[in-house]
């Protein structure tokens, strides 16, 4: 890797002699981690182990369900991937859980600002306490769609998936008591990962970004409640993205920093600015076993509203429908949700967020929330993806049939598939290892593949033997 003459000197800047350590680590080869779904990952039939692994994989240490890999795994190629049993997430960026144990011990509404494609997102949905809601948010409109897809294969019902500028969440006067906001930075951090960021590195970005992050948190401040909490974080290195930014944002929008308990083992680097001594949690390649982050937590100190208000976006009232009583069997604890049909699409959403969703309805482009349960066609009630990924799924409620690793993948790959001779005809929950994929809909010469499209395997290449990862 030929790395910015300009970056290198900076580095050499920042850390002094300790850039050595840092940039050769940066020519090693990339660490790959996961995190387990700790709810679907103990309902794996063939798994022995109480945390799901079936491998002997590290522990990454300030995350309770991580682990470390050896090397790139063919995820595609495993079902248990698509099916939301755990998520490909980078080892450092899983210490915001720390955040989560540290500080919320209540439910709460977290809003993760720049959610996608979902890493911080499902960890977050996994530590919150139960009753909390979690908002994820994507401005981009094909990122929204990528993180509306991992936040559904995870299957927490306790979700609310956005499309909108940080400017819309701040028209919500201290709607929130946690905001997530891992900024778009020059993304110095992933240069091992993504070669394409070191293309892209330049001074004139840097200078961008750092500017760009305080726009988005000013943007969005009048959303955090007094008293409430901002986890700031890149993947970036330098001080004028990092630091700098935390102590602009304590002296201008009137902010604490936090500290957080750490453990020497886990060679995190602290603050980097010589005149400055607020807690932040830094993670260097060849000192910490992941690639590139930098997290503070800041303490809301004032109710100052640095957002102009802006008038409730109008949303034309859709014509009631009623909900068929036939699908409510669907969900454990069906009265706990609030039923409503939209559009021909059935949705459950956790009453105790029935009046947080008709606030963010109001205000930001909401794309999904709840559990989408099913479709209206014609005469059929049709069973949605998300309704067999869903924690809250009643399994007995259709008839089931477990695929082989073979006949998995043809229906990740939307393929059509034959059925035992005596399946019932119509929906049917196919699953794997006892982990539900989705659903056919049996004709009895064969089954239509009701698997998203635009989720679908498209690869033409197949592994000659099953990929079993947990």
């Amino acid at each position: 890797m030929e790395l910015p003459d300009l970056f290198v000197k900076r580095m050499y800047e920042l850390l002094e002699k300790g850039a050595d350590e840092v940039l050769a680590a940066l020519e090693q080869e990339l660490v790959v981690s996961l995190r387990l779904n700790p709810v679907k990952c103990r309902m794996i039939t063939d798994c022995s182990c109480s945390n799901g692994i079936g491998l002997p994989l590290d522990a990454v240490p300030w995350a309770t369900y991580g682990y470390y890999l050896e090397g790139r795994r063919p995820f595609t190629f495993d079902p248990l991937f698509h099916a939301g049993c755990y998520y490909v997430q980078e080892a450092s960026s899983m210490f915001l859980e720390q955040v989560v144990r540290q500080y919320i011990s209540e439910p709460v509404k977290v809003l993760d600002l720049c959610a996608a494609p979902g890493g911080k997102s499902t960890l977050l949905r996994s530590a919150l306490p139960e009753g909390s809601l979690l908002v994820s948010n994507e401005l981009i409109p094909t990122r929204a769609q990528v993180l509306v897809e991992n936040i559904v294969k995870w299957g927490h019902p306790d979700c609310v998936v956005t499309s909108s500028t940080p400017a819309d969440f701040g028209a919500l006067p201290s709607f929130f008591d946690v905001i997530v906001a891992d900024v778009p930075c020059s993304g110095e951090g992933m240069f091992r990962k993504d070669p394409v960021a070191v293309a892209e590195w330049s001074e004139a970005n840097v200078e961008t970004c750092w500017r760009r992050s305080r726009g988005i948190i000013a943007d969005c401040w009048n959303a955090l409640k007094k008293g409430g909490l901002l986890v700031f974080s890149t993947c970036t290195f330098n001080s004028l993205e990092d630091e700098e930014n935390v102590r602009w944002i304590c002296e201008e929008l009137g902010a604490e920093v936090l500290p957080l308990k750490t453990s020497p083992e886990w060679g995190i680097t602290g603050n980097l600015l010589s005149d400055s001594s607020f807690p932040v949690y830094r993670f260097l390649p060849g000192r910490t076993r992941g690639e590139g982050f930098f997290l503070a937590v800041l303490r809301k100190m004032s109710d100052s509203n640095f957002t102009a208000v802006r008038k409730p976006k109008i949303r034309l009232p859709q014509k009631s429908q009623p909900v068929p009583q036939s699908c409510k069997g669907w969900l454990y604890s069906t009265d706990s949700f609030v039923w409503k049909v939209d559009n021909n699409t059935i949705n459950a959403v956790p009453k105790c967020h029935e009046d947080a969703l008709s606030m963010l309805e109001k205000q930001v482009h909401v794309l999904y929330g709840g559990v989408n349960v099913a479709e209206l066609k014609g005469r059929d009630i049709v069973p949605t993806p998300s309704l067999a990924l869903s924690e809250r799924f009643s399994y007995e409620a259709f008839p089931g049939v477990e695929v082989s690793y073979k006949n998995a993948l043809a229906f990740l790959r939307k393929e059509a598939l034959t059925l035992p001779a005596d399946t019932p005809r119509g929906f049917v929950l196919l699953s794997f290892r006892g982990i539900p994929l989705g659903f056919v809909k049996n004709l009895g010469h064969r089954a239509n593949n009701l698997y998203p499209q635009e989720w679908r395997i498209r690869t033409t290449h197949l592994p000659e033997g099953e990929i079993k990862l947990i």
